[in-house]
């Protein structure tokens, strides 16, 4: 393997530092990573089709970072929702598939984005886990043990209204920006790796190993921030309000759920604030909402929508 000193530093680079050197070069911007790996190649440290790769890496980098047309959103969200589907059965009721559809799009018509390029689409997990994810596009899925902390339509669709908030505010997209960027230096670093040795290649895969799970990641596992949860509240309670739900149900569905969170759980627990500082912070912003109003035909709607789940 060659390997060549920095005359400035001393050190004793080889291939694979200089790649791993590179993929963080790419945080400060793609010319200068171009560059590095033509620095690279005149110094005998990467050959011509190893810079190539990596200018290939940073022109993908730099593409990632234009604005996602609504078709590319939508692809993105299906990738994303297969990755949900594979990970959590679907509830196969067909009555309480309808009814959350039909609550759903009635919702979003009153969103501020009411259309998408490939249209809402609403499913149930058929799982226990308190839980939610909104994927690029629309395609948004709720658990049956979060629809269990529902005790009215309004809660119901509260639950979603904040769902499609995220959908509206595009928040999907800012953890996929960035996980396309890691995506493309795993490719770029690998397809330059291609005249590496076995070890080496393997030592890239392991440092690189899961950046393509980024997006899912975030919906799953990490969540989004504060302040990204906090504005699909708000768009939540302006929906619910537009097309005649009480913002209240969202209050009320936020305190059934703080009774039902089990701590270190794979569920709103982990990915979302608190019950208590969501509606501390729905609250402050709005003030306190009149009791729901029950009728008797929305209730049985809803009970009946939505028996045995």
């Amino acid at each position: 393997m060659k390997k060549i000193i920095n005359k400035k530093t001393g050190l004793i680079l080889s291939p694979i530092m200089l790649l791993t050197a590179l993929c963080m070069m790419l945080l400060q911007g793609c010319e200068v990573v171009k560059t590095a790996a033509k620095v690279g190649e005149e110094a005998g440290i990467l050959t011509s089709q190893q810079a190539a790769g990596i200018e290939k890496t940073a022109a993908a980098v730099e593409r990632s970072q234009e604005e996602i047309t609504p078709s590319e959103e939508y692809y993105i969200g299906r990738t994303v929702g297969a990755v949900i589907t594979n990970k959590y059965k679907v509830y196969q009721v067909d009555r309480a598939t309808r009814y959350i559809n039909e609550l759903g799009q009635t919702i979003a018509v009153h969103s501020d984005l009411p259309e998408t390029f490939g249209g809402y689409h609403f499913l149930i997990l058929d799982t226990d886990e308190i839980n939610a994810f909104a994927a690029p596009g629309g395609l948004i899925f709720v658990s049956r043990g979060l629809l269990r902390c529902c005790n009215n339509e309004d809660a119901a669709a509260a639950v979603l209204a904040h769902e499609i908030g995220h959908v509206q505010h595009r928040h999907g997209l800012d953890a996929i920006q960035k996980s396309r960027i890691t995506s493309a230096v795993t490719t770029g670093l690998l397809e330059a790796g291609k005249n590496l040795t076995y070890a080496q290649v393997a030592e890239l895969t392991t440092i690189f190993e899961g950046s393509i799970r980024d997006i899912t990641s975030t919906l799953i596992n990490n969540g989004y921030s504060r302040a990204f949860e906090r504005q699909a509240d708000q768009a939540a309670v302006v929906m619910l309000q537009r097309c005649g739900y009480n913002p209240q149900g969202l209050v009320d569905m936020l305190r059934v759920m703080e009774t039902r969170l089990k701590p270190g759980a794979l569920d709103f627990a982990q990915t979302h604030p608190s019950p208590a500082t969501r509606i501390t912070s729905i609250r402050e912003s709005y003030g306190a909402f009149s009791p729901v109003n029950q009728g008797l035909q929305r209730q049985e709607r809803f009970k009946r929508a939505l028996a045995g789940i």
